[in-house]
């Protein structure tokens, strides 16, 4: 084997699950496009490349974890047992939700194979991480922090669109799972975060996902119920509250070094986004809407910094490197 296969081979063997955080931003960026252009009364053209793109970048990383998975099932093991990269597994199905969810209105038919994938895919990992960590008694109170709610409280992202396609009763069941680990995990995260030690540089950035839950409760919870209620009030104020916590980390956060963690940032800002921009036509507030759209175009400028740093990264070989 000639020096550069053997070099490429040792980079896909430590290509990272938690790559598919990178789909999970790109359709973040797509739901808030299309949430922007739905609130400005704009032709889709922009949303809808970007689903075109998405889905392109989940085949390319979906292809590389595949061939991973053939030739490096050891990794992939290791990753598996790994307390902080366990978490991100999930993050292929809700990036299979998510492109459902984007695709539903152009092509419903290709949307609904899709979706009900992710949903079976969804339920089966978050079942298999929960189970792993109660019955994993090396994991540490250092290990926990924010990216454990991918796991859990990703099933609150099944009613986006499993509403739209019929399955009422289990887009309930799956917001109740999120809603509930959400409330347990929110506790122990928040007593990691001010009674322990802090989180490592690289972690840094997963503070922001403490965003994603409450504002993607707040726009399934409108699906489900149709109507901006009390609760509902709640969900998207919650995420104003964490969104605000998180701006008293934004120094700490912007002296960093890059790494993948930092796609981190993008999920929740988009899931922001498209709440307020939700919250605005549904009651009309101008606040609301002008909130919506500043995060959006925010999110628009996040994303492409985090590509051109994430493209430097690979050619410079700075990723795919064992820790």
């Amino acid at each position: 084997m000639s020096d550069v296969t053997a070099a490429s081979e040792s980079r896909l063997a430590h290509f990272p699950v938690s790559f598919f955080a990178v789909v999970m931003g790109l359709c973040g960026l797509t739901l808030a496009l299309r949430a922007s252009e739905h609130a400005l009364h704009l032709a889709g053209t922009a949303s809808t490349w970007s689903l075109y793109a998405t889905v392109a970048i989940f085949a390319l990383i979906g292809a590389q974890y595949l061939a991973k998975l053939a030739f490096h099932a050891r990794e992939v093991a290791q990753e598996w047992a790994h307390p902080v990269r366990i978490a991100f597994f999930p993050a292929i199905s809700i990036s299979l939700l998510l492109m459902a969810t984007a695709a539903a209105p152009l092509a419903p038919e290709i949307a609904r194979p899709v979706f009900i994938a992710g949903m079976l895919a969804q339920g089966v990992l978050s079942l298999s991480v929960l189970a792993n960590w109660i019955g994993h008694r090396t994991f540490q109170q250092v290990h926990l922090n924010p990216a454990w709610f991918i796991p859990a409280v990703g099933n609150i992202i099944v009613p986006l669109v499993g509403v739209e396609f019929g399955f009422v009763e289990l887009s309930w069941l799956f917001f109740s799972a999120g809603l509930v680990f959400w409330v347990v995990l929110l506790t122990l995260v928040m007593n990691r975060l001010i009674f322990h030690d802090p989180l490592p540089g690289r972690l840094l950035p997963t503070l922001v996902i403490l965003i994603a839950p409450p504002a993607v409760a707040f726009i399934a919870y409108l699906r489900l119920s149709g109507e901006v209620d009390a609760f509902a009030r709640i969900l998207i104020n919650i995420g104003y509250v964490f969104a605000a916590v998180v701006l008293t980390q934004a120094p700490k956060l912007m002296r960093l070094a890059f790494a993948l963690s930092f796609w981190a940032l993008s999920f929740p800002v988009a899931a922001l986004s498209v709440a307020s921009l939700l919250f605005a036509q549904e009651t009309g507030s101008a606040a609301h809407l002008v909130i919506g759209l500043g995060l959006a175009a925010l999110l628009a400028l996040l994303v492409v910094a985090l590509a051109v740093r994430t493209l430097m990264a690979i050619f410079a070989k700075e990723i795919c490197q064992p820790e």
